[in-house]
């Protein structure tokens, strides 16, 4: 058999594959949500301030979390940061329940994942940067380097990647963007 023969023969198998196209943003979003959606929630949730208010007065833990180096500097005081730390870390506590929720649901998916990037990225630059991992090789790690284990490079490149489907393709069949749509 020839290569070219043999090339035709797995077309026509797999071919049918390709009809499946329509079930890949569902696929990403389930993807993000066993993978991705609780972790998200676990982590908004020790951002959350005391009673009922919680969700507007983030926990000082939030502060360290967030902005490690000004926590340090005000003693650990987040009442000594001011009206632009609190905004930060309100919006990104905010973020972590509601972004996941938008893309889980399929409501402004695109803008929803999008947004996700963006916040792996700015995580990411805090952990760095922030926390002071910036020096530390194994945590970065890196791409091709058969390794695939490192925190930073290789894992959150497969956070984003359904997130990239996500933003390309939209949310799909069963989603609310569809609903809304029609």
């Amino acid at each position: 058999m020839t290569p070219i023969h043999f090339a035709r023969r797995i077309n026509a198998i797999t071919e049918p594959a390709a009809r499946l196209d329509a079930l890949l943003p569902l696929l990403a979003r389930f993807t993000f949500g066993a993978v991705l959606a609780l972790y998200f929630w676990a982590s908004a949730l020790t951002k959350l301030g005391d009673g009922f208010f919680g969700f507007l007065l983030p926990s000082a833990g939030a502060y360290v979390q967030i902005f490690p180096h000004a926590m340090e500097n005000v003693g650990y005081d987040p009442s000594a940061l001011g009206l632009w730390h609190w905004a930060v870390v309100t919006a990104g506590t905010w973020a972590e329940f509601i972004l996941p929720l938008t893309i889980l649901i399929g409501l402004f998916t695109r803008f929803s994942a999008l947004s996700m990037i963006g916040f792996i990225i700015v995580q990411s630059l805090t952990d760095l940067y922030g926390h002071g991992l910036a020096g530390d090789a194994k945590f970065i790690g890196g791409w091709f380097d058969r390794i695939p284990d490192a925190m930073l490079m290789d894992q959150r490149l497969l956070w984003v990647f359904p997130l990239i489907v996500l933003v390309i393709k939209g949310a799909g069949a069963l989603s609310i963007d569809r609903a809304l749509m029609r």
